[in-house]
């Protein structure tokens, strides 16, 4: 459920290299916003040095037997998805044009918008799963509404409770209708503001409120900007740790120059992809507890394309400023995306798989 990147040990290396098959850690610097174009791109699997995390990995690389992923017969995300979007802390419109190119990329199924390999065909994978209706998770997503908290209103330390005061403040200015329907809110706070557990244990998290806090039961995800705190972690391969330093090869040049919301992008893919298919933690998962499940993100974290596995993320593209890729979205943007556990192929997918 919470996103801590695991490019770890061989030790935690469960299956080996992917098959390829279609294959959970905060204002920032302005810049302007950047379109990296697709000027004959080149494919390289570069090898990126694992990090040495305490959390042991959830990655299972390739086709398994061994992913006993379920369904438990609650609701999936199949009508339309509303998104509000809640920008908690002082956010550059660059980084928030940037992120918002990327959410609107999903539903972008024109080619000449999004070339493929594009986000919309990365979020085909999420679509496959189903509720017990046999009602599939929609592809439609829109960006229903925005609230910029400017004035830090909790704080600029946050805790997996009080996000939800964030998401009751908004909701009560107003801003923001109750859509218990359609409605997600995605939190997303500056490289200023710190979280419970965030650099430790978690990227992003997703979860539901509680009426208690909000008045409602809404399904909700919260990521934040590392690009300050700990980009070698939750930035990762943008970023790399300090001992690493000098040997092997270094960290990737993002695809928009922005270390921080490069990184958040992957992590706000994957949580979207979980909170749409277990929005209320009781549909699709591994394992038998359902405060700690392994959902459909987690089966693929850090595989990027064909080859991953061992030190590599796989196949992915560079253009010729060097800026490396996977997905190509709205406005001529470029993103690195994990891959997703696809039911059908039960094997991590991707629509830039080479084979």
């Amino acid at each position: 459920m919470s996103l801590f990147p695991n490019l770890l040990l061989s030790l935690f290396l469960l299956i080996g290299v992917c098959n390829g098959r279609t294959k959970k850690i905060e204002e920032g610097h302005v810049q302007m916003q950047t379109q990296t174009l697709n000027t004959n791109p080149t494919h390289f699997n570069p090898q990126v040095p694992p990090l040495r995390t305490l959390s042991s990995s959830k990655r299972f690389e390739g086709s398994s037997e061994f992913v006993k992923l379920k369904y438990h017969m609650g609701p999936v995300l199949s009508s339309p998805i509303n998104i509000y979007l809640i920008w908690y802390g002082k956010w550059p419109q660059s980084q928030k044009l940037l992120i918002k190119d990327f959410l609107l990329s999903i539903s972008a199924s024109d080619r000449r918008v999004s070339p493929s390999p594009s986000v919309s065909d990365w979020w085909q994978t999420v679509s496959l799963y189903t509720d017990q209706t046999g009602a599939n998770i929609s592809r439609s997503v829109s960006i229903a509404g925005e609230y910029a908290d400017l004035h830090y209103s909790h704080g600029t330390h946050l805790t997996r409770l009080s996000v939800q005061d964030v998401i009751a403040t908004a909701v009560h200015a107003k801003p923001f209708p109750v859509d218990h329907r359609n409605g997600i809110y995605l939190i997303l706070t500056a490289e200023d503001v710190t979280m419970e557990d965030f650099c430790r244990a978690v990227c992003g998290f997703h979860y539901f409120t509680f009426p208690s806090k909000v008045g409602y039961t809404l399904p909700y995800a919260w990521v934040g900007n590392s690009g300050k705190q700990c980009p070698e972690l939750c930035a990762y391969p943008f970023a790399v740790p300090g001992y690493m330093g000098g040997g092997g090869p270094g960290q990737l040049t993002p695809p928009n120059g922005d270390v921080g919301v490069d990184g958040m992008i992957s992590i706000i893919g994957h949580e979207l992809a979980e909170l749409s298919s277990n929005p209320l933690v009781n549909a699709w998962y591994a394992g038998e507890d359902p405060t700690a499940p392994t959902e459909i993100g987690d089966l693929c974290e850090g595989l990027y394309g064909t080859g991953g596995g061992g030190g590599y993320i796989g196949s992915v593209m560079k253009d010729g400023e060097g800026r490396t890729f996977n997905l190509n979205g709205r406005n001529g943007r470029k993103f690195l995306v994990q891959w997703i556990w696809s039911p059908i192929l039960k094997a991590c997918a991707g629509p830039n798989a080479l084979d």
